[in-house]
Protein backbone atom coordinates (compact mmCIF):
# COMPACT_ATOMS: atom_id res chain seq x y z
CA UNK A 1 0.00 0.00 0.00
CA UNK A 2 2.78 2.57 0.72
CA UNK A 3 4.50 1.76 -2.68
CA UNK A 4 1.21 2.35 -4.20
CA UNK A 5 0.90 5.66 -2.74
CA UNK A 6 4.09 6.87 -3.37
CA UNK A 7 3.95 5.84 -7.07
CA UNK A 8 0.62 7.97 -7.22
CA UNK A 9 2.38 11.18 -5.17
CA UNK A 10 5.06 11.07 -7.56
CA UNK A 11 2.93 10.87 -10.71
CA UNK A 12 1.41 14.03 -9.40
CA UNK A 13 4.70 15.76 -8.75
CA UNK A 14 5.34 15.10 -12.17
CA UNK A 15 2.12 15.89 -13.35
CA UNK A 16 2.48 19.40 -11.89
CA UNK A 17 6.03 20.21 -13.00
CA UNK A 18 4.66 19.90 -16.60
CA UNK A 19 1.93 22.13 -15.63
CA UNK A 20 4.56 24.42 -14.33
CA UNK A 21 5.69 25.18 -18.50
CA UNK A 22 2.39 26.36 -19.44
CA UNK A 23 -0.28 26.96 -17.23
CA UNK A 24 -0.03 29.57 -14.12
CA UNK A 25 0.38 29.26 -10.72
CA UNK A 26 -3.10 28.78 -9.69
CA UNK A 27 -3.76 26.12 -12.41
CA UNK A 28 -0.21 24.03 -10.84
CA UNK A 29 -2.03 24.29 -7.52
CA UNK A 30 -5.14 23.26 -8.40
CA UNK A 31 -3.67 20.31 -10.54
CA UNK A 32 -2.17 19.40 -7.63
CA UNK A 33 -4.89 18.99 -4.98
CA UNK A 34 -6.99 16.88 -7.15
CA UNK A 35 -4.28 14.48 -7.56
CA UNK A 36 -3.73 14.33 -3.75
CA UNK A 37 -7.58 14.08 -3.54
CA UNK A 38 -7.64 11.36 -5.48
CA UNK A 39 -4.65 9.33 -3.91
CA UNK A 40 -6.43 10.14 -0.36
CA UNK A 41 -9.30 8.00 -1.50
CA UNK A 42 -7.64 5.31 -3.37
CA UNK A 43 -6.01 5.08 0.62
CA UNK A 44 -9.19 5.43 2.42
CA UNK A 45 -11.55 2.80 0.38
CA UNK A 46 -8.41 0.40 0.10
CA UNK A 47 -8.05 0.43 3.93
CA UNK A 48 -11.56 0.48 4.95
CA UNK A 49 -12.41 -2.66 6.97
CA UNK A 50 -16.37 -3.06 7.41
CA UNK A 51 -17.07 -3.01 11.57
CA UNK A 52 -18.44 -6.98 12.73
CA UNK A 53 -22.06 -7.49 12.74
CA UNK A 54 -22.84 -7.08 16.65
CA UNK A 55 -22.72 -10.95 17.70
CA UNK A 56 -26.76 -11.87 18.67
CA UNK A 57 -26.82 -11.83 22.92
CA UNK A 58 -28.05 -15.67 23.41
CA UNK A 59 -30.89 -16.11 25.54
CA UNK A 60 -30.67 -17.99 29.07
CA UNK A 61 -33.51 -19.19 31.72
CA UNK A 62 -33.82 -19.08 35.15
CA UNK A 63 -35.99 -21.55 36.85
CA UNK A 64 -37.00 -20.97 39.90
CA UNK A 65 -38.91 -23.35 42.41
CA UNK A 66 -41.42 -22.85 45.16
CA UNK A 67 -42.88 -25.65 47.89
CA UNK A 68 -44.72 -24.92 50.63
CA UNK A 69 -44.77 -25.06 54.75
CA UNK A 70 -42.00 -26.13 56.39
CA UNK A 71 -42.12 -26.79 59.99
CA UNK A 72 -38.60 -28.48 60.75
CA UNK A 73 -40.07 -28.71 64.48
CA UNK A 74 -42.63 -29.76 66.51
CA UNK A 75 -45.32 -28.31 69.38
CA UNK A 76 -43.04 -27.01 72.15
CA UNK A 77 -39.92 -28.52 70.99
CA UNK A 78 -41.06 -31.47 72.09
CA UNK A 79 -39.08 -34.84 71.33
CA UNK A 80 -41.61 -37.35 72.00
CA UNK A 81 -41.13 -41.10 69.74
CA UNK A 82 -41.95 -40.30 66.27
CA UNK A 83 -42.09 -36.11 66.67
CA UNK A 84 -40.32 -34.04 64.12
CA UNK A 85 -37.70 -33.32 66.52
CA UNK A 86 -36.96 -36.97 67.44
CA UNK A 87 -36.29 -37.98 63.59
CA UNK A 88 -33.57 -35.04 64.22
CA UNK A 89 -32.31 -36.03 66.61
CA UNK A 90 -31.53 -39.59 65.27
CA UNK A 91 -31.10 -39.01 61.45
CA UNK A 92 -28.79 -36.79 59.56
CA UNK A 93 -29.72 -33.57 57.92
CA UNK A 94 -29.71 -34.71 54.59
CA UNK A 95 -32.46 -37.54 55.30
CA UNK A 96 -35.38 -35.26 55.45
CA UNK A 97 -35.32 -33.82 51.72
CA UNK A 98 -32.94 -36.29 49.83
CA UNK A 99 -35.84 -37.56 47.68
CA UNK A 100 -36.29 -34.34 46.28
CA UNK A 101 -32.88 -32.72 46.62
CA UNK A 102 -32.03 -33.91 42.57
CA UNK A 103 -35.26 -31.15 41.88
CA UNK A 104 -33.51 -28.37 43.86
CA UNK A 105 -29.71 -28.71 42.86
CA UNK A 106 -31.24 -28.85 38.59
CA UNK A 107 -32.88 -24.91 39.15
CA UNK A 108 -31.49 -22.10 40.09
CA UNK A 109 -33.09 -20.70 42.69
CA UNK A 110 -35.52 -23.32 45.32
CA UNK A 111 -37.67 -20.94 48.27
CA UNK A 112 -39.97 -22.10 50.88
CA UNK A 113 -41.61 -21.08 53.75
CA UNK A 114 -40.04 -21.94 57.05
CA UNK A 115 -42.33 -21.40 59.41
CA UNK A 116 -40.85 -22.18 63.09
CA UNK A 117 -38.19 -20.64 65.66
CA UNK A 118 -34.96 -21.58 65.35
CA UNK A 119 -33.03 -21.19 68.52
CA UNK A 120 -31.02 -23.09 71.00
CA UNK A 121 -32.09 -20.96 73.73
CA UNK A 122 -35.02 -22.09 76.46
CA UNK A 123 -37.11 -18.63 75.27
CA UNK A 124 -40.13 -18.85 76.79
CA UNK A 125 -43.79 -18.90 73.94
CA UNK A 126 -45.81 -15.72 73.75
CA UNK A 127 -48.86 -15.62 75.36
CA UNK A 128 -51.89 -16.70 72.58
CA UNK A 129 -55.17 -16.05 73.42
CA UNK A 130 -57.04 -18.78 71.14
CA UNK A 131 -57.43 -22.30 71.21
CA UNK A 132 -56.34 -24.75 69.99
CA UNK A 133 -52.79 -22.51 69.58
CA UNK A 134 -49.55 -23.72 68.55
CA UNK A 135 -45.48 -23.00 68.94
CA UNK A 136 -43.22 -24.41 67.14
CA UNK A 137 -39.35 -24.13 67.59
CA UNK A 138 -36.52 -26.25 67.01
CA UNK A 139 -32.63 -26.39 67.31
CA UNK A 140 -30.57 -24.08 64.97
CA UNK A 141 -28.76 -26.79 63.52
CA UNK A 142 -32.09 -27.99 61.87
CA UNK A 143 -31.72 -25.02 58.94
CA UNK A 144 -29.02 -27.80 57.51
CA UNK A 145 -32.10 -29.65 56.56
CA UNK A 146 -32.14 -27.02 54.11
CA UNK A 147 -28.48 -25.85 53.36
CA UNK A 148 -27.86 -29.35 52.37
CA UNK A 149 -30.56 -29.23 50.13
CA UNK A 150 -30.02 -26.80 47.82
CA UNK A 151 -32.29 -24.63 49.22
CA UNK A 152 -31.67 -20.69 48.48
CA UNK A 153 -33.84 -18.60 49.95
CA UNK A 154 -36.90 -18.82 52.82
CA UNK A 155 -39.95 -16.55 54.07
CA UNK A 156 -39.88 -15.58 57.60
CA UNK A 157 -43.20 -13.68 57.28
CA UNK A 158 -45.85 -16.39 58.21
CA UNK A 159 -47.70 -16.68 61.72
CA UNK A 160 -45.45 -18.38 63.91
CA UNK A 161 -42.21 -16.31 63.55
CA UNK A 162 -42.81 -14.75 66.34
CA UNK A 163 -43.93 -17.52 68.48
CA UNK A 164 -41.00 -17.02 71.10
CA UNK A 165 -41.20 -13.60 70.75
CA UNK A 166 -38.28 -10.84 68.96
CA UNK A 167 -35.63 -13.23 70.45
CA UNK A 168 -36.54 -16.10 68.44
CA UNK A 169 -37.04 -14.15 65.48
CA UNK A 170 -33.68 -12.68 66.28
CA UNK A 171 -31.94 -16.61 66.55
CA UNK A 172 -33.88 -17.37 63.54
CA UNK A 173 -32.67 -14.71 61.27
CA UNK A 174 -29.26 -15.25 62.58
CA UNK A 175 -29.35 -19.02 61.59
CA UNK A 176 -30.81 -18.94 58.48
CA UNK A 177 -28.02 -15.85 57.69
CA UNK A 178 -24.88 -17.87 59.08
CA UNK A 179 -26.36 -20.88 56.60
CA UNK A 180 -25.68 -19.07 53.45
CA UNK A 181 -29.71 -18.68 52.86
CA UNK A 182 -31.09 -15.66 52.03
CA UNK A 183 -34.24 -14.62 53.84
CA UNK A 184 -37.92 -12.06 53.19
CA UNK A 185 -39.64 -10.43 55.94
CA UNK A 186 -42.72 -8.43 55.80
CA UNK A 187 -39.52 -5.48 55.90
CA UNK A 188 -37.22 -7.15 53.79
CA UNK A 189 -37.12 -8.23 49.91
CA UNK A 190 -35.14 -11.37 48.61
CA UNK A 191 -33.02 -10.54 45.26
CA UNK A 192 -31.62 -13.56 43.60
CA UNK A 193 -29.71 -12.69 40.04
CA UNK A 194 -28.96 -14.38 37.64
CA UNK A 195 -26.61 -12.80 34.22
CA UNK A 196 -27.98 -9.62 35.62
CA UNK A 197 -31.24 -10.55 35.07
CA UNK A 198 -32.62 -9.60 38.92
CA UNK A 199 -35.56 -11.14 40.71
CA UNK A 200 -37.64 -9.93 43.66
CA UNK A 201 -39.53 -11.95 45.71
CA UNK A 202 -42.09 -9.94 48.07
CA UNK A 203 -43.23 -11.88 50.95
CA UNK A 204 -45.90 -10.66 51.89
CA UNK A 205 -48.34 -12.00 55.23
CA UNK A 206 -52.31 -12.07 53.94
CA UNK A 207 -54.44 -12.04 56.30
CA UNK A 208 -57.50 -9.91 55.49
CA UNK A 209 -57.94 -7.26 52.62
CA UNK A 210 -55.81 -4.42 54.87
CA UNK A 211 -53.16 -6.50 54.08
CA UNK A 212 -53.08 -5.41 50.31
CA UNK A 213 -52.05 -1.63 50.63
CA UNK A 214 -48.68 -2.58 52.76
CA UNK A 215 -48.23 -5.28 49.70
CA UNK A 216 -48.48 -3.49 47.19
CA UNK A 217 -45.79 -0.96 48.34
CA UNK A 218 -43.41 -3.39 48.79
CA UNK A 219 -43.96 -4.57 45.46
CA UNK A 220 -43.66 -0.69 43.98
CA UNK A 221 -39.62 -0.90 46.07
CA UNK A 222 -39.21 -4.31 44.15
CA UNK A 223 -40.78 -2.54 40.69
CA UNK A 224 -37.59 -0.24 41.08
CA UNK A 225 -35.20 -2.64 41.60
CA UNK A 226 -35.46 -5.76 39.54
CA UNK A 227 -36.92 -7.31 36.49
CA UNK A 228 -39.56 -9.63 37.58
CA UNK A 229 -41.65 -9.57 40.68
CA UNK A 230 -43.25 -12.61 42.55
CA UNK A 231 -45.40 -12.57 45.18
CA UNK A 232 -44.82 -15.04 47.80
CA UNK A 233 -48.31 -14.84 50.11
CA UNK A 234 -49.07 -16.27 53.87
CA UNK A 235 -52.62 -16.10 54.62
CA UNK A 236 -56.22 -17.41 54.51
CA UNK A 237 -58.20 -20.08 56.30
CA UNK A 238 -56.59 -23.37 56.89
CA UNK A 239 -58.11 -26.72 55.58
CA UNK A 240 -59.61 -24.94 52.70
CA UNK A 241 -59.07 -26.53 49.22
CA UNK A 242 -60.51 -23.38 47.54
CA UNK A 243 -59.50 -19.86 47.57
CA UNK A 244 -61.99 -17.38 49.48
CA UNK A 245 -63.02 -14.05 47.61
CA UNK A 246 -61.18 -11.89 49.35
CA UNK A 247 -58.22 -13.53 49.15
CA UNK A 248 -58.80 -14.08 44.80
CA UNK A 249 -59.64 -10.37 44.91
CA UNK A 250 -56.31 -9.24 46.56
CA UNK A 251 -53.36 -11.91 44.25
CA UNK A 252 -55.75 -9.82 41.38
CA UNK A 253 -55.01 -7.25 42.72
CA UNK A 254 -50.94 -7.60 43.07
CA UNK A 255 -51.06 -8.50 39.05
CA UNK A 256 -53.04 -5.36 38.29
CA UNK A 257 -50.12 -3.49 40.00
CA UNK A 258 -47.42 -4.84 38.58
CA UNK A 259 -46.67 -8.60 40.24
CA UNK A 260 -45.72 -11.05 37.61
CA UNK A 261 -46.23 -14.23 39.30
CA UNK A 262 -48.29 -14.76 42.43
CA UNK A 263 -47.78 -18.38 45.07
CA UNK A 264 -49.61 -18.57 48.08
CA UNK A 265 -49.19 -20.76 51.87
CA UNK A 266 -50.62 -20.93 54.65
CA UNK A 267 -53.88 -23.21 54.79
CA UNK A 268 -51.81 -26.60 54.77
CA UNK A 269 -53.84 -28.04 51.61
CA UNK A 270 -53.60 -27.31 48.35
CA UNK A 271 -55.46 -24.76 46.55
CA UNK A 272 -55.91 -24.37 42.45
CA UNK A 273 -54.07 -22.89 40.11
CA UNK A 274 -55.45 -19.29 38.06
CA UNK A 275 -54.43 -17.75 34.95
CA UNK A 276 -55.55 -13.98 35.26
CA UNK A 277 -54.47 -11.62 33.19
CA UNK A 278 -51.74 -13.68 31.79
CA UNK A 279 -50.00 -13.80 35.53
CA UNK A 280 -49.99 -17.67 37.41
CA UNK A 281 -51.60 -17.55 40.42
CA UNK A 282 -51.06 -20.31 42.72
CA UNK A 283 -53.35 -19.70 45.69
CA UNK A 284 -51.61 -22.11 48.49
CA UNK A 285 -48.72 -24.57 47.71
CA UNK A 286 -49.57 -26.84 50.64
CA UNK A 287 -47.05 -28.80 53.00
CA UNK A 288 -43.81 -29.86 52.63
CA UNK A 289 -41.95 -31.05 54.79
CA UNK A 290 -43.93 -30.81 57.94
CA UNK A 291 -43.33 -31.48 61.19
CA UNK A 292 -46.63 -29.84 62.87
CA UNK A 293 -48.51 -33.11 62.54
CA UNK A 294 -48.53 -36.85 62.36
CA UNK A 295 -51.15 -37.19 59.48
CA UNK A 296 -51.46 -33.93 57.68
CA UNK A 297 -52.90 -34.38 54.46
CA UNK A 298 -50.66 -35.98 51.94
CA UNK A 299 -50.65 -34.74 48.73
CA UNK A 300 -48.55 -31.24 47.86
CA UNK A 301 -46.78 -29.73 45.18
CA UNK A 302 -42.98 -28.66 43.63
CA UNK A 303 -44.12 -25.50 41.76
CA UNK A 304 -41.50 -24.58 39.05
CA UNK A 305 -41.43 -21.21 37.09
CA UNK A 306 -38.88 -21.22 33.95
CA UNK A 307 -38.07 -17.93 32.49
CA UNK A 308 -36.21 -17.32 29.43
CA UNK A 309 -34.70 -14.03 29.14
CA UNK A 310 -32.85 -12.61 26.35
CA UNK A 311 -31.21 -8.88 25.09
CA UNK A 312 -30.89 -6.35 27.74
CA UNK A 313 -32.87 -8.71 30.51
CA UNK A 314 -35.86 -8.69 28.19
CA UNK A 315 -38.39 -11.28 29.66
CA UNK A 316 -39.37 -13.21 26.14
CA UNK A 317 -41.20 -16.16 27.42
CA UNK A 318 -42.13 -17.94 30.70
CA UNK A 319 -43.28 -21.95 31.20
CA UNK A 320 -44.60 -23.20 34.76
CA UNK A 321 -44.37 -26.82 35.99
CA UNK A 322 -45.89 -28.21 38.43
CA UNK A 323 -44.56 -31.74 40.20
CA UNK A 324 -47.13 -33.54 42.36
CA UNK A 325 -45.22 -34.73 45.39
CA UNK A 326 -46.52 -36.77 48.81
CA UNK A 327 -46.01 -34.86 52.03
CA UNK A 328 -44.48 -37.84 52.97
CA UNK A 329 -44.21 -41.33 52.14
CA UNK A 330 -45.01 -43.91 55.42
CA UNK A 331 -48.04 -44.74 56.95
CA UNK A 332 -47.56 -42.14 59.02
CA UNK A 333 -45.59 -38.80 58.81
CA UNK A 334 -42.11 -39.28 58.18
CA UNK A 335 -40.69 -36.31 57.24
CA UNK A 336 -39.86 -37.26 54.40
CA UNK A 337 -41.52 -35.38 50.94
CA UNK A 338 -40.79 -37.51 47.43
CA UNK A 339 -42.11 -36.79 44.08
CA UNK A 340 -45.60 -38.95 43.30
CA UNK A 341 -44.49 -41.87 40.67
CA UNK A 342 -48.09 -43.54 40.39
CA UNK A 343 -49.85 -41.77 37.00
CA UNK A 344 -53.08 -42.03 38.38
CA UNK A 345 -52.02 -39.85 42.18
CA UNK A 346 -50.14 -37.71 39.52
CA UNK A 347 -53.32 -36.79 37.63
CA UNK A 348 -55.46 -36.19 39.86
CA UNK A 349 -52.94 -33.81 41.82
CA UNK A 350 -52.67 -31.87 37.97
CA UNK A 351 -56.17 -31.72 37.68
CA UNK A 352 -57.01 -30.59 40.80
CA UNK A 353 -54.10 -27.83 40.50
CA UNK A 354 -56.03 -26.81 36.86
CA UNK A 355 -59.49 -26.76 38.64
CA UNK A 356 -60.79 -29.76 36.95
CA UNK A 357 -61.69 -31.61 40.14
CA UNK A 358 -62.55 -30.42 43.93
CA UNK A 359 -60.13 -32.56 45.76
CA UNK A 360 -56.50 -33.75 44.71
CA UNK A 361 -57.02 -36.55 47.09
Amino acid sequence: MRKFLCAVLSLAVCFSLSACKSNPETEQTSSLESVITVAETVSSEAEAVPEPEPEAVPNFTVKLSFVGDMILACQQDNTTAGSFNEYANKYPSSYFLEKVKHIFEDDDFTIANLENVLTDRPLTEIYKDYSPAFWFKSKTSNIDILSSASVEGVTLNNNHINDYSAEGVSDTIAAVTNSGIDYGTAEKIMYFEKSGFKIAVVCVGLWSTWSVTPALAKLEEAKMQSDYQVMLFHGGTEKLHSPEDWKINAAHTFVDNGADLVVGGHPHVLQPREIYNGVEIVYSIGNFCYGGARHPENRTVIYQMELTVGENNQLKASSSNIIPCYVYTGSVNNYQPAVVEEANVKQKILDFMDGKCDSPI
